[in-house]
């Protein structure tokens, strides 16, 4: 008595659900692959000028010369806590006009948004030599003679840094408001009797740090190394003195950039810690 085999159709589909896991795992192998070639290409990207200029910076004599000549320069230290206060006020204006912009515009008047977000768009349009040229324009006489006074300087420095970070600023918040349930949050906070305030302060604050705090890394980044708007409104800032300098020297410029790249970082760090640190996100019904 003979036995008859399997057909041909049934070992097709055998052979087929061998090879189709391993033509499966092949792909995503190469898929894998394909990802850390283009990771490896972007951290060579970002750290092999850097390694660049840390070779420039020590050719001067004897080692170390140009950051030991930097740091003992009081210049140096003025200018960077200089800019380091302004994008300070700047992130906290900054904050304080976007914030409810953008909460008012998603909740009550969403029609608004394409206008908000055109106004926002501006400055990547206004080269920053036009509005800061403006502002010496208006602000130079009566009724307001702001240039007149370190003071007035500041402000309009400020002013000028907060316009230039509404981009940045806004696009943060709004990706922040899209992850959370505005209507919900804020009809909860009204109906155990808070106002708007204290809806900005404990309810939309709160959900919004992750944002809040993307926003602060570029605004403070823009205004650290920011060039144009300093140098026409004569401020200590450091963009002027990092060019100044390399005006003069040869190494200390590249000792001046990776020292203020690592002090940026360091401060960055040191914001996202703050963010960790404070309270959680807030949620309807459920505890914080």
């Amino acid at each position: 008595m003979t036995t008859q085999g399997p057909g041909p159709i049934a070992v097709a589909k055998t052979m087929e659900g061998l090879t189709a896991p391993r033509g499966a795992a092949g792909r995503r192998r190469r898929g894998s692959l394909v990802w850390w070639l283009v990771f490896l290409a972007g951290v060579l990207y970002f750290f092999v000028p850097l390694y660049a200029t840390l070779l420039f910076s020590l050719r001067a004599q004897p080692a170390f010369a140009a950051y030991s000549n930097v740091l003992n320069d009081a210049q140096f230290a003025g200018s960077l806590l200089y800019s380091a206060i302004i994008a300070v006020l700047t992130i906290i204006t900054s904050i304080a006009i976007i914030v409810p912009t953008a909460y008012w515009v998603r909740l009550r008047l969403p029609r608004l948004r394409p206008i908000v977000e055109f106004v926002t768009l501006l400055p990547f349009v206004i080269p920053p030599v036009i509005l800061v040229f403006g502002l010496i324009r208006t602000y130079s006489g009566d009724p307001f003679p702001l240039t007149y006074s370190d003071l007035g300087s500041d402000a309009l420095l400020v002013s000028a840094y907060v316009v230039l970070s509404f981009p940045y600023m806004y696009r943060a918040v709004d990706s922040g408001l899209r992850a959370i349930d505005v209507r919900t949050l804020t009809e909860a906070a009204q109906s155990m009797g808070a106002g708007w305030f204290t809806i900005l302060w404990r309810v939309i604050f709160p959900n919004l740090r992750v944002s809040l705090l993307s926003g602060a890394f570029l605004t403070f980044a823009i205004v650290i190394g920011e060039f144009t708007i300093a140098t026409f409104l004569a401020r200590p800032a450091f963009g002027p003195y990092l060019s100044l300098l390399g005006q003069n020297k040869a190494y200390e410029p590249a000792a001046v950039s990776l020292i203020s790249f690592g002090l940026t970082w360091i401060a960055m760090g040191m914001i996202q810690l703050i963010g960790r640190a404070a309270p959680g996100r807030v949620q309807v019904g459920g505890a914080r």
